[in-house]
């Protein structure tokens, strides 16, 4: 495996997109995700290894995860490559579809929201319930819509007492 693939915050699309998910946070939300200093190399790199899931998607009809933090990679049991050929739908059961296509709808429509909750599902079908999580439209340069992007501080795996 190639060393890019494994450090995939050093490639440099994921360079860029790093800057994108940061940048379009802070325009709704009006605050940074993390304190952000460096070379964009290093806030990548800082990005990634955040104790607590960033992730996002692209504009496709189905949704394909586009990043993931090695957090998120790590609860939602993925490796990158894995992560890059998945919809983000099937990180909710099919019961809750409709649920976050609403809460997706309403994000689209408002920029971001925030104080959300609700059970996302890993690969191997450990279920979480996520608290306090916030998601938010990615924007280009020509601030254009190209996707969004999530975070959450809080998630408890369900029938379990394991809790972050």
């Amino acid at each position: 495996m190639s060393t890019s693939i494994l450090l995939p915050w050093q490639l440099e699309t994921v360079i860029c997109h790093s800057q994108r998910i940061l940048s379009s946070f802070q325009h709704w939300t009006g605050h940074s995700l993390f304190e952000v200093s460096g070379e964009p190399i290093q806030i990548a790199q800082a990005l990634f290894e955040l104790p607590f899931p960033v992730f996002s998607h692209g504009i496709e009809p189905d949704p394909i995860y586009n990043y993931g933090n090695c957090k998120a990679l790590e609860l939602w049991e993925l490796e990158w490559e894995q992560l890059l050929q998945m919809p983000s739908r099937y990180s909710a059961k099919p019961a809750n579809q409709e649920e976050r296509l609403r809460l997706l709808e309403k994000v689209t429509n408002f920029g971001y929201i925030t104080n959300g909750r609700g059970v996302r599902i890993s690969r191997t079908g450990k279920r979480y319930m996520v608290l306090d999580f916030t998601v938010w439209n990615l924007l280009n340069k020509e601030n254009q819509y190209c996707g969004q992007a999530a975070t959450f501080s809080q998630w408890t795996l369900i029938n379990s007492s394991t809790s972050s």
